[in-house]
């Protein structure tokens, strides 16, 4: 996942200028904020002040702008904002002291800088100002591992940034994991440190994502609701900065666990027979979920991860057109426009036959390709495909339990490979989405 995420980001410049004293005799930078900024990235600012202590042993403190403002020239501090909801940042920018012009409309992009002897740290939106203050982070030598997989932390008595004007956006918008075949792994370490998969554990996920530079996430799905099981955990997602979705045969931000337990509520998973009721259970997952950061996943398979309806294709298609246009219009009637919210159609398995046969989805909906479970990409993208509006997604393995046999990362899926089909698919286009299976 490291190798991954080092592929996420296009772009970063930096050029040689005055350093910045972080920490030295015990000392450590101040760290303004505004408290008007965005939760989560008071949240990332609050690690950085602690990575500084898990470093040199003292903690850079954090403190509000508005209780600093007068202060700013006084001494060395880091200042961290997010442009539009930081009144510190909005006015260096005003002065003309920090150059944001290199990441104006990108997606996520930050800047590095220092400016009138403090270090400025600046992003375009919420997760753009997070990977920021994560990349400092990392350059002090706080690895993004250090609590989920105890990566060491190196002590120093001193730490300067000295890298000069740096810039950054990702290459891939949206990029992901989805912890799959949860069980006995994954579930029993949560169970062990956390009493279940909730929340609290999902928060030290989260984390590790936005220290990789990650943003999406499909949450575990083979015993657990990550909605209902515990309701704070969609919620501190979205605060945080993670965007969530739901794995490919999971549409409308519902888990299939929730139709298990409502199975004799909901009638059968069978929408040629039973459209009212499903769409009805789709639209109420939309309304609960509404107000968070979400990718939604549109489209139908059969109940259990398997081929919908009685194996002819022709047949299913003609129902998955009427699964499609019944899901736009909820969303529509939620939201307000059909393609107001990004959503993806996952071309998994059966489904590769529907698209090569000539079925398609809106053209704002991202066409996620898969790889055939076993770690090599099905197809690139065709210069046709390219030109859509919701663009190219990539749903990859690196583990896999299925017939006809399991497929286990540590035997087959080598960093070479990763890297080779990773780079092969980025190079056709295939750009909008990347989502691993781990």
């Amino acid at each position: 996942l490291t190798l991954i995420a080092t592929a996420f980001i296009a772009l970063s410049v930096s050029a040689q200028s005055e350093n910045f004293c972080i920490a030295k005799n015990g000392k450590t930078a101040t760290i303004i904020i505004d408290e008007n900024d965005w939760k989560g990235v008071i949240r990332a600012a609050k690690d950085l002040g602690d990575d500084v202590r898990k470093v040199t042993g003292v903690a850079s403190p954090i403190v509000d702008y508005a209780a600093m403002s007068s202060q700013l020239t006084k001494q060395a501090h880091i200042l961290i904002g997010t442009i539009g909801k930081s009144r510190l940042i909005d006015s260096l920018i005003r002065q003309k002291k920090l150059d944001t012009k290199k990441i104006k409309g990108h997606w996520e992009g930050y800047c590095i800088d220092v400016v009138d002897g403090n270090l400025v740290i600046a992003g375009n939106d919420k997760r753009g100002t997070i990977y920021g203050i994560y990349e400092i982070s990392k350059r002090i030598g706080v690895s993004p591992w250090y609590w989920m997989a105890d990566a060491p932390v190196v002590h120093q008595d001193e730490l300067y940034y000295d890298d000069g004007y740096e810039y950054s956006w990702p290459a891939v918008k949206y990029r992901g994991i989805f912890i799959n075949d949860e069980w006995p792994s994954f579930g029993t370490w949560c169970t062990k440190h956390f009493g279940g998969i909730n929340s609290k554990a999902y928060e030290k996920v989260f984390e590790l994502l936005l220290r990789l530079k990650a943003n999406y996430f499909w949450p575990a799905m083979w015993g657990t609701n990550f909605n209902e099981d515990d309701p704070e955990s969609p919620r501190l997602a979205d605060e945080m900065g993670i965007v969530m979705g739901t794995s490919h045969h999971e549409p409308m931000m519902r888990s299939h666990r929730e139709y298990l337990q409502r199975k004799e509520q909901v009638g059968p998973w069978d929408y040629a027979t039973n459209k009212e009721r499903v769409d009805q259970f789709f639209r109420e997952g939309m309304e609960r979920n509404k107000n968070y950061d979400n990718l939604v996943t549109i489209g139908m398979r059969g109940d259990g991860d398997v081929a919908m309806g009685k194996g002819d294709d022709a047949e299913n298609m003609k129902t998955l057109h009427k699964v499609i246009d019944g899901q736009r219009k909820i969303i529509k009637d939620i939201y307000g426009r059909a393609d107001a919210v990004p959503q993806l159609w996952a071309i998994f398995t059966e489904v590769q036959r529907y698209y090569d046969a000539g079925f398609t989805v809106p053209d704002d909906v991202t066409l996620l390709f898969c790889d055939n479970n076993w770690g090599y990409i099905r197809r690139k993208g065709t210069e046709k495909e390219r030109k859509r509006k919701g663009g190219l997604g990539l749903y990859y393995h690196i583990d896999m339990n299925g017939g006809p046999w399991n497929d286990r990362w540590v035997n087959t899926t080598t960093v070479p490979k990763l890297r080779e089909q990773l780079n092969l698919a980025y190079q056709s286009g295939i750009d909008r989405i990347w989502i691993i299976n781990v």
